[in-house]
């Protein structure tokens, strides 16, 4: 499943050549302008990782990311700004940031970071994921195992789980998981969507995925 990144970058130019890089690396890439649009875009949109410039309009990076925390959003976050000193650098940790690069730097650079937050959060992608009761789940292959046996699912509900694996205790608006689970050309189905709930619940347990009314769902972690 292809990685989604929002870049928060009023440089016009920056922004489309960081774009344009990390997309030839196979990187899905959201560009926003202001804290505004990028707050908005949250609301609607699943994203992986989060590239926020520090001096955007409306609303300095800091303290977006700040709000974000506050709100339950712990998708990471790798502030890029030119800002240098030891305590804009201490700042950006102390909001909830996970890194932190300083303009001008490589792009090689910037994908390595980009690489070791989404790595740290999701692990390898050829790793087995151990769910307990002798099932694992391999992300890379979407296969679901119980002792070896392998489990069928369909290609939606493996992105399903694959997705819910990688937030655990994390709500996921329905917006959020139609967003990951539907291409652009297709139409969401929330009669689909609890049928691929039920059909995971079958073969983890009903306790391991919580029902949030009218909002979403969460896997709950052991």
């Amino acid at each position: 499943m292809q990685r989604k990144i929002l870049l928060l970058e009023d440089d016009v130019q920056l922004s489309d050549t960081v774009k344009q890089y990390l997309e030839y690396q196979e990187y899905g890439v959201v560009t926003v302008y202001d804290a505004h649009e990028a707050r908005d875009l949250l609301y609607e949109t699943h994203v992986d990782l989060m590239l926020l410039d520090i001096k955007v309009p409306y609303q300095n990076g800091f303290d977006l990311l700040s709000e974000l925390r506050e709100e339950g959003n712990t998708t990471p976050a790798i502030f890029i700004t030119s800002l240098h000193s030891v305590e804009d650098v201490t700042r950006g940790f102390d909001v909830g940031g996970d890194d932190y690069i300083r303009k001008p730097f490589a792009l090689k650079e910037l994908l390595v970071r980009i690489e070791s937050q989404l790595k740290r959060r999701y692990g390898t992608r050829e790793e087995w994921i151990d769910l307990g009761s002798g099932l694992a789940f391999n992300p890379k292959e979407f296969q679901l195992t119980r002792k070896g046996a392998v489990l069928p699912l369909k290609t939606k509900e493996a992105k399903l789980l694959t997705l819910l694996l990688e937030h655990p205790d994390e709500l996921l608006s329905y917006e959020k998981i139609f967003e990951v689970l539907w291409e652009y050309d297709e139409k969401p189905s929330g009669g689909s969507l609890r049928t691929y709930i039920r059909t995971i619940r079958a073969y983890i347990g009903k306790e391991r995925i919580d029902t949030v009314k009218n909002i979403g769902y969460r896997f709950v972690s052991q």
